[in-house]
């Protein structure tokens, strides 16, 4: 009976595992090629690229996601992308001064007349939202609420590389095709993507040509947890991996425009925003990796010490 419920339990496992694999899921985000700078026991961010990142998500991010767990002092704290060793308390560096007085936030205390004015953010600011509530972040958004970037990287599978991935990973403009259909007298507008002819799938190749139909407001990443077989016109047993979300494609090369000179393909605003937001969600990681290290050579000279103290004191001890 026993074997019995064990072979029982893991045919259903193969059932449900073959459920999971036929609806496609989202592809792996492996992350840029050669990987991450910060990774690793001695691990560091790359400076530049953070300093980069921010500028990628005030110019671009900013208009939708907020970061509500940061302050613009953060940037100017010890290992964070603005710091400067001059200014140990970041709320007096000039720098973050500035870049947080080009934003604009709603005063905490009202004015004579009661109301409550806009002024310039300082450091010891939180960062500016774009929304004043969830529910007008729906009503800009086709009722889609778009998360908050503080922690991202530490709420999503794959942190960085997700990130990353999933800003470089939709499909190139020329693959969609816009149709127009007659379905009893109304007209309907449709847009599709001719799945053969995308080269960001890895493995996955259709066995002829076949189209995605994109939903309206919605737009289709690989990277992106869904099931695409309901709008697969193929075979659904090959459905493409991914799913939709209500963000569009946000970079496009020279979107941005480096202070550093650094040429701004989508790829180089993907991996410097992701470093950015992987250093937003985790801001001590370097101080901390180096309490780590300097800890382990600490014990590991005390061990060191404790056994030759132990063969010293008990050397006369037959043991």
């Amino acid at each position: 009976m026993k074997t019995f419920r064990i072979l029982a339990a893991s045919l259903a496992g193969l059932a449900f595992a073959g459920l999971a694999h036929a609806a496609g899921g989202a592809k792996h985000a492996d992350g840029p090629e050669g990987g991450w700078p910060f990774e690793g026991v001695t691990g560091k961010y790359d400076k530049a690229s953070v300093q980069r990142g921010y500028q990628v998500y005030k110019e671009v991010c900013s208009s939708c996601h907020g970061m509500k767990l940061l302050s613009y002092r953060n940037l100017g704290e010890k290992g964070g992308p603005f710091y400067d060793p001059a200014y140990p308390n970041p709320n007096d560096n000039p720098f973050v001064k500035a870049l947080a007085a080009q934003n604009e936030i709603v005063s905490p205390t009202p004015n004579d007349a009661g109301e409550f004015d806009l002024r310039p953010a300082t450091p010891a600011d939180r960062f500016r939202s774009p929304f004043a509530n969830d529910a007008a972040a729906r009503a800009a958004n086709g009722g889609a609420v778009p998360p908050d970037l503080s922690v991202i990287t530490k709420a999503r599978v794959g942190g960085a590389s997700y990130v990353y991935n999933l800003l470089s990973g939709y499909p190139d403009f020329s693959l969609y095709e816009d149709r127009v259909t007659e379905v009893d007298g109304e007209t309907i507008y449709e847009t599709v993507i001719d799945m053969s002819k995308f080269d960001k799938l890895g493995k996955y190749k259709p066995e002829t040509t076949a189209y995605l139909l994109q939903p309206a407001g919605q737009y289709y990443n690989p990277y992106m947890p869904g099931d695409t077989r309901p709008n697969y016109a193929g075979d659904p047993r090959h459905a493409p991996p991914g799913g939709f979300l209500a963000m569009g494609p946000q970079l496009t090369d020279g979107r941005v425009e480096y202070t550093d000179g650094t040429e701004a393909t989508i790829s180089q605003m993907a991996y410097d925003v992701a470093q950015f937001l992987a250093w937003a969600g985790d801001p001590k990681m370097q101080a901390r990796k180096e309490v780590g290290i300097a800890t382990m050579v600490y014990l590991g000279i005390l061990a060191i010490l404790l056994w030759f103290s132990y063969k010293r004191i008990w050397r006369k001890v037959e043991h």
